[in-house]
């Protein structure tokens, strides 16, 4: 049976202050030891550290909201997979729809930041999904089954089943609007046929606007494994909930 995996992805938010808060909140509701749901948080880079000691004795795990493609060298700005492994992250977020669109990061940008992640012992938390220009043109599988075979070609499909894989309908990110609970499993569905025998272990996500309120009937979902939070996840008392959700 798949753990269920709740992932909060802070984005650029936050001061020092609020995030050690925010984070030792949502720590003392996860003493350490093995509970049916596992969570992470993903805090701006410069408060890793910080995070990474308010988490301390507890059992969610800390990831981070991106990673460089490159070991190390002059490219400034970067951080690389070794760097984040030395503050303890788990996890690392690929391929977020805010970096392909703001950003300009191609598929092909993304399977060598998952190569790098893995290289590292990090798991990548790949993030697919389509624009809603693509959804009313009916690319939504064609886009999707592109984003992942990109990884696949550049890692192979057995680096992919070792990962997990996150469906982020962009339409629905930040704007209030979720995918149905039926469209939502429909995806999903699609990805774990796309990835062969093995997907029946790998967790698959469900991101974009979900909260206390919609999140339940998400989890619902036999394909939905767990959730990529945004909004939600900078109050801990509704991440917390949502954490809860996950555990029926």
């Amino acid at each position: 049976m798949r753990r269920p995996l709740i992932v909060g992805n802070w984005k650029m938010n936050g001061s020092r202050h609020s995030s050690i808060e925010l984070a030792d909140n949502i720590a003392r509701h996860f003493s350490a030891g093995d509970g049916r749901v596992e969570c992470a948080v993903c805090p701006p880079h410069v408060f890793l550290a910080d995070v990474a000691s308010a988490l301390g004795g507890s059992s969610v795990g800390l990831g981070a909201q991106d990673v460089s493609q490159f070991e190390q060298g002059a490219y400034t700005g970067d951080v690389s997979a070794a760097m984040l492994a030395e503050f303890s992250c788990t996890y690392v977020l690929v391929g977020h729809s805010e970096r392909r669109a703001c950003f300009g990061e191609t598929s092909s940008q993304v399977a060598a930041k998952f190569l790098a992640a893995q290289g590292e012992g990090l798991t990548p938390i790949l993030c697919v999904g389509e624009t809603l220009a693509e959804r009313q043109a009916d690319r939504t599988l064609e886009v999707i089954a592109e984003q992942i075979d990109a990884v696949v070609e550049a890692a192979g499909l057995d680096a992919l089943t070792s990962a997990v894989v996150a469906y982020e309908p962009v339409w629905a990110i930040g704007t209030g609007e979720v995918a149905s609970p039926a469209q939502a499993q429909e995806i999903l569905a699609f990805i774990r046929a796309r990835l062969g025998e093995k997907a029946n272990t790998v967790r698959l996500l469900y991101g974009g606007s979900v909260n206390a309120e919609n999140a339940a009937q998400l989890f619902e979902q036999h394909d939905i494994d767990g959730a990529l939070v945004g909004g939600a996840a900078l109050q801990a008392e509704q991440f917390m909930t949502i954490c809860q959700m996950a555990e029926t």
